[in-house]
């Protein structure tokens, strides 16, 4: 019996996008999945191949151009790229990168336990990486340890995940105060831009060099404390952290002793209120090596011991999730909706703009924590509480679809759908999907305790034979 068109979001294995055939399914986010693809004949593989979900999405075509311009050995290579297209349907873009056999840098950092050099020499490297990005004319936006992978084989670091990305000249594809990017790692010069009630005719905030450093901080932060500093989306209540004058978070040492000196001011530097005190990627790498090169042997300690949860708790936790960061993991997890209800009360307090020329909030955001799968994603409006962990963002069910996606079908003027099946929710028609609420991601959402996914119309008839199987490219 025919499955019926595929959809972008649950490519079964065997199919084809482009020159490569998909062997697994390895994550989803809002904008694309990612599988791992073995090449057709001659073609090199494996690769990580990002499909996007929607049709003619442009933020593939700004991703593929930042990553055409970079060649490092810390950043994925990009293998190729193209549209993958069934008959009938609209083209959606693809993209095959470098396939890095890994962990993302917390999970890395939960596992080994790494000292103080260990680190330093991870940020130089990821530093080194920055450098090539900003020499592109680029920007990386979403620089975090879910976008790190350590390579299983060696420990070489990869910068992964450029699809919040831009460079010089590219085109603006929103119209948010803020870029796609994730809030703890935000700048507190980004921060301060964004006025609300925001009207479109205000500018957006353009970030820059210094805001992919300050990320490479908080990223640096959590790695050593576990924890992140307060957040700069709370400027008002942390202003003397993060106002134009502020003295920023306690050193990483005042938290951890076991973090050396030099790493510590380091990562304070990184995280300066200033953007010109943090320096270039480029200098930064040089002093990070410089460190590791000089540190004495307080670098060699481990920056954690490992605890072991009380045996009626651990039977909750998977064995991956085991490690130096698993109560905070939990508290983090029992916080979250409390957290969840304090940003929509937030953002709900907001005063007319006319009364608010200082105030701060955040805005809405297009990104969310994606794990190590390097997709870029949608992310929580809410201020994030001082001790979650960052994975928490990314296991988050989502209650209410969002507007409709491209393409999708339409309700009526009251608010009915065609066919019988769909549900009307929020603008678009959608449909119930068989499927376990755990295996309910994006593109899907849960609804009332059920899954659903997009209603679209069925496809037009081909006005000529078909050359090539469902799932393959079009020529």
């Amino acid at each position: 019996m025919d499955p019926g068109p595929l959809h972008p979001s649950r490519l079964p294995p065997g199919t084809r996008v482009g020159p490569w055939r998909v062997l697994e399914r390895r994550g989803s986010g809002a904008y694309g999945t990612v599988y791992r693809a073995l090449g057709v004949e001659d073609v090199l593989g494996p690769v990580a191949l990002k499909v996007a979900l929607h049709p003619e999405d442009g933020r593939f075509a700004r991703e593929v151009e930042l990553l055409s311009r970079l060649r490092h050995p810390n950043v994925p290579r990009l293998m190729g790229h193209g549209l993958w297209l069934q008959p009938g349907s609209l083209a959606h873009p693809y993209l095959a990168m470098e396939w890095v056999e890994g962990v993302s840098l917390y999970d890395w950092a939960q596992a080994q336990c790494p000292t103080s050099r260990q680190v330093l020499r991870v940020l130089a490297s990821l530093a080194r990486a920055l450098e090539a990005t900003h020499a592109a004319g680029g920007v990386h936006r979403d620089v975090k340890g879910d976008n790190v992978l350590v390579r299983s084989a060696d420990g070489q670091v990869f910068l992964t995940d450029f699809g919040s990305g831009s460079y010089v000249g590219a085109a603006l594809l929103t119209s948010s105060p803020l870029p796609p990017g994730t809030p703890p790692y935000r700048s507190p010069e980004a921060w301060r831009s964004v006025r609300l009630p925001y009207l479109p005719s205000d500018p957006p905030y353009a970030p820059g060099p210094a805001d992919d450093v300050f990320a490479l901080g908080m990223t640096a932060y959590r790695l050593v404390t576990d924890d992140y500093p307060p957040t700069p989306a709370l400027l008002n209540e942390v202003a003397h952290l993060w106002g134009p004058e502020g003295t920023g978070p306690v050193p990483p040492h005042g938290i951890n002793a076991r973090c050396c000196a030099e790493l510590s001011r380091l990562v304070s530097r990184m995280l300066s209120v200033r953007p010109e005190a943090r320096g270039g990627a480029g200098e930064l790498a040089e002093a990070l090596e410089q460190a590791a090169r000089r540190a004495g042997r307080e670098a060699d300690v481990p920056l954690f011991t490992r605890k072991e949860l009380p045996v009626e708790e651990a039977g909750r936790v998977p064995p991956q999730d085991r490690g130096p960061a698993s109560w905070s993991r939990l508290m983090a997890a029992a916080s979250l909706g409390a957290a969840v209800a304090l940003g929509a009360a937030w953002m709900l307090s907001a005063q007319p703009r006319e009364k608010t020329e200082q105030a701060h909030a955040s805005a809405t955001e297009e990104s969310k924590d994606g794990g190590t799968i390097a997709v870029g994603d949608t992310a929580l409006t809410a201020p994030v509480s001082l001790t979650r962990a960052p994975f928490v963002l990314s296991v988050i069910a989502v209650d209410l679809p969002p507007k409709p996606l491209r393409g999708q079908l339409r309700p009526d003027a009251s608010g009915r759908c065609a066919h019988r099946a769909h549900v009307s929710i929020n603008g678009g028609c959608w449909v119930e999907v068989k499927t376990s609420l755990k295996d309910c991601d994006e593109p899907y959402y849960v609804h009332k305790g059920a899954c659903y996914g997009p209603a679209y119309p069925p496809p037009r008839p081909a006005t000529s034979a078909p050359t090539e199987h469902p799932g393959d490219d079009a020529p």
